[in-house]
């Protein structure tokens, strides 16, 4: 289930931007979708949800945007390359 939301723009804005007016909708809740994931709000398959696509696009999208699809904080990061060493001192 889908809640409608409503957005206020300058009615000129998709114009502007040489977009129809679903096409920059679409591309708002995309954006919508990524800057959320990108915060860490949204898992993926939540923020390709909310896109309306796949989770397979909505990660390869990212790169378009400059977001990476794997998101570690350096807790995470330090784990997985010591982790990585371990497997490779094998």
């Amino acid at each position: 289930m889908m809640t409608q939301l409503t957005l206020t723009i300058p009615s000129d804005l998709p114009l502007l931007l040489k977009m129809s007016d679903d096409d920059f909708a679409s591309e708002m809740q995309l954006l919508l979708a990524v800057k959320l994931f990108d915060m860490g709000k949204l898992t993926s398959g939540k923020a390709a949800e909310l896109a309306g696509i796949s989770r397979v696009l909505f990660l390869h999208l990212l790169e378009r945007y400059g977001v990476a699809a794997i998101n570690f904080d350096a807790q995470e990061a330090k784990h997985e390359v010591e982790a990585a060493r371990r497997l490779t001192e094998r």
